[in-house]
């Protein structure tokens, strides 16, 4: 399970030229090990996410990140955060996870959600469909995934993927984790109820209680043991020893990225921002809410390894 994830959101870094990235990368996984965290993700985009950075940032395809990244560590397992299903036929995807578990020597997780992202999917062909055509393709990806990833053989006709005994050989080298990502009280939640072994919420923190109580009301309704899912949060966070340094940090990305005054702010605000105290006293408040745990990033300065530490010294304390 994940008690303390760690994502890398961003590959635009001070003074990093295009074939220095990658370096960074490997650091900040490196540091996320040493320093306690229990996974490693990634996200799966192919262009930069509004509100971290423009369009035409630096991004990687997921998995090729995910399956180097096992050749630079040894525990933590690894993760999208999470794997657009629009983007990937299932059964491919299913090949996918089980060979980044291989390279891995059993770490990975597969973490998935329907897909969101319109700009992407416009520009580089892969059909956006409507919100109801994607998550009924993420829940037939899931009866196809799930099976060959358990070393059974599915057959499906379904509306949008179909697959007959499906074979996926060799088998994963453990049992993967089923992580779905996203808050959806009547779609999302009633799926991690009926597929999933953890839910990755994307609400905020006040929402954290209603949350639970849909994904309780399903399992009752599915007959699932609701003890069995791990539930997380994403907290996106700037942390640093100083409040000085923490909008140091902040300047010093701006430069690069090229943020105005009033994008800096809106960070500030919109970001868990701040030192350690003032972090602490927000992971806290959201595990007092009910979760198992918490998958953070730095996309503002996680490219300062130390700052990854300082986090994993202050998410653990606040989680006690």
């Amino acid at each position: 399970m994940t008690r303390l994830g760690y994502q890398i959101p961003n590959f635009t870094y001070p003074d990093t030229p295009p074939d220095a990235i990658f370096d960074s990368v490997v650091a900040q996984a490196k540091a996320a090990e040493a320093a306690g965290y229990d996974r490693v993700f990634v996200m799966d985009h192919f262009y930069q996410l509004p509100g971290i950075g423009r369009p035409d940032e630096p991004m990687f395809e997921c998995y090729a990140m995910l399956s180097a990244l096992a050749q630079h560590t040894e525990r933590v397992r690894l993760s999208a955060l999470v794997t657009g299903n629009t983007y990937r036929n299932p059964a491919l995807l299913a090949k996918t996870i089980t060979t980044l578990d291989h390279v891995s020597h059993g770490r990975a997780t597969l973490g998935i959600g329907c897909g969101w992202f319109q700009k992407e999917h416009d520009d580089l062909g892969f059909e956006f469909g409507t919100f109801t055509d994607r998550f009924e393709k993420l829940e037939e990806a899931l009866q196809i995934i799930g099976p060959m990833l358990r070393d059974e053989k599915p057959s499906l006709e379904g509306k949008h993927y179909r697959v007959e005994q499906a074979l996926n050989s060799p088998a994963p080298v453990s049992r993967i984790p089923i992580m779905i990502g996203g808050s959806g009280e009547k779609k999302t939640l009633r799926m991690v109820a009926q597929y999933a072994d953890e839910s990755n919420l994307t609400c905020t923190t006040d929402e954290i209680p209603r949350k639970l109580e849909a994904l309780d009301a399903h399992c009752e309704r599915l007959g699932r043991d609701r003890s069995e899912i791990v539930v997380t949060k994403l907290m996106m966070i700037v942390v640093a020893p100083t409040l000085e340094e923490a909008n140091a940090d902040l300047a010093e990305i701006a430069a690069v990225k090229g943020w105005n005054d009033q994008i800096m702010d809106m960070a500030r605000k919109q970001l868990i921002f701040g030192d350690a105290d003032t972090v602490g006293e927000e992971i806290a408040r959201a595990m007092g809410m009910g979760l198992d745990g918490i998958t953070a990033d730095l996309p503002v300065n996680g490219h300062k390894t130390e700052r990854i530490g300082l986090l994993a010294e202050v998410a653990n304390k606040a989680m006690g």
